[in-house]
């Protein structure tokens, strides 16, 4: 029997979102920029579906933009963000925890001329407001910080931030990558606060391929693809209707019990921590507060061992974010851990779909490893 414990790095895609998907490509297929009749009814799918996403974030759906990604959402983000700001300012401020999305947008950011603060987390991840205060500059112009973090699930708190970059008379924007937290935790666009929010479909049970960024109303962002005129100008392509109708029932699937949800699964981790404690003396936990990550580690043995030792009973998990296809962990140096725990660290993540038979799975394999493996 199959158990997936991989939930951060993708999601299962939810029947609802499926069955969206495949009417949107057999049914409702018209261009949306088309006048005739198909383009009519495209494009009132297209309008149904953003104001289900928004709904679903809390903004207005004029605040929302389709993308192909996170990664896009990310790059557009900081890329344009900074470039509208450059006359202000060319400092930026972000973490050492970043997914490479915005890491990557970040070199290149001080290619073009632009410095950047990497501040570092504490031994969660979590990046204070006081730090973020502390390196703020008038010439500060941007801020991007990661709402839960995709390897440790540490949450940092950007309603608290924002508030505090207000209370200091900041004149930056600020940003979160949202991707690992959108219909995970209960937030809206207005109590974060945030000038943009990065948010992915293959997240939350939709399709690979879409993701949205929340661009607050009065902020003008350049395009970050040009050609045509979609999206009121803001990007350009053909929008990728199946995709966009699965994002928006995925996104309607998972507000119905979010919040019992995410107790459910801060109940299922909890009891994994428990039960993997009373098996494995030596395993180690990084206490976050995401329901939905679990970090752990069993020092002396490697990552890549566990893995394939899970996988022989059909457990999938992963060793850290999907996007690092090997390497050592960035997130867990930065947070001081020793290589020897950074070498024998996994993540387990996971989803509404979550089972108490998918964690007995997972707490008997580890168990299993830890007496097996010792002795070869």
């Amino acid at each position: 029997m199959e158990h997936y414990l991989d939930n951060s790095a993708t999601t299962r895609v939810c029947p609802e979102a499926a069955q969206a998907a495949y009417k949107a490509m057999t049914e409702i297929y018209g261009n949306p920029s088309s006048t005739h009749t198909l383009g009519r009814e495209a494009k009132k799918l297209l309008d149904k579906s953003r104001s289900q996403v928004a709904a679903a974030l809390g903004c207005a759906p004029g605040e929302l933009v389709f993308t192909s990604c996170g990664s896009e959402s990310d790059n557009w983000a900081l890329l344009s963000g900074a470039e509208a700001m450059k006359r202000k300012g060319r400092h930026i401020i972000s973490s050492m925890v970043e997914h490479d999305a915005v890491r990557r947008s970040l070199d290149e950011l001080e290619s073009r001329g632009f410095e950047v603060t990497r501040l570092k987390p504490d031994s969660t991840g979590v990046i204070s407001a006081a730090d973020v205060i502390d390196a703020l500059r008038p010439d500060t112009i941007l801020v991007s910080l990661m709402l839960v973090n995709n390897e440790t699930g540490a949450v940092t708190d950007i309603s608290a931030i924002s508030a505090a970059m207000k209370a200091a008379g900041s004149k930056a924007l600020l940003h979160t990558d949202a991707v690992q937290a959108f219909m995970k935790l209960p937030f809206t666009a207005k109590t974060l606060g945030a000038d943009m929010i990065s948010i992915s479909g293959h997240k939350i049970h939709a399709p690979k391929g879409i993701g949205a960024l929340y661009i607050k109303n009065g902020l003008r962002l350049k395009p970050f693809i040009v050609g045509g005129g979609q999206e009121s100008e803001r990007r350009a392509g053909t929008e990728a209707m199946p995709q966009i109708a699965a994002f928006a029932a995925a996104c309607e699937a998972g507000r119905t019990g979010l919040e019992e949800n995410c107790r459910r699964m801060a109940e299922l981790r909890r009891n994994a921590m428990d039960t993997l404690k009373a098996g494995i003396p030596e395993v180690r936990f990084i206490e976050t507060v995401a329901p939905h990550i679990l970090s752990l580690s069993m020092p002396g043995f490697r990552s890549e061992v566990l893995m394939n030792f899970l996988e022989a009973r059909e457990i999938y998990v992963s060793k850290s974010s999907a996007c690092k296809k090997g390497g050592r962990s960035h997130v867990l140096e930065a947070i001081g851990l020793d290589a020897r725990t950074i070498d024998g660290a996994i993540r387990v993540g996971l989803s509404r779909y979550t089972t108490e038979e998918d964690i007995s799975a997972l707490c008997l394999g580890l168990i299993d490893a830890s007496r097996t493996l010792a002795h070869r």
